[in-house]
């Protein structure tokens, strides 16, 4: 869950390293349908003509299996990003 180094920094090819799944990362910033969409299906379903090196997860995860990361990758969270992240989730930001 560390992710890659520099992951803010572009690779030759322009694209972002993958973040860090912690409180330093980004991952926080989604709210579920989000997150659940990105792993399963892709960045390109939220953010369209976006390029980066991670795969879409349809074909390797079922939806619980995906959701069970995604909830392991939360419980690793502090309670601030914890609750924005929440709130994201319920709309109410």
């Amino acid at each position: 869950m560390q992710g890659q180094p520099d992951w803010m920094k572009r690779l030759p090819n322009g694209r972002l390293p993958a973040p860090p799944h912690d409180a330093s990362g980004h991952t926080w910033h989604h709210s579920d349908d989000q997150l659940m969409r990105i792993v399963r299906d892709g960045l390109a379903s939220i953010a369209p003509g976006y390029e980066t090196d991670m795969p879409a997860f349809r074909a390797v995860l079922t939806e619980a299996e995906i959701r069970s990361v995604l909830d392991y990758i939360k419980t690793t969270w502090p309670d601030r990003e914890r609750g924005y992240q929440e709130a994201r989730s319920e709309g109410n930001l």
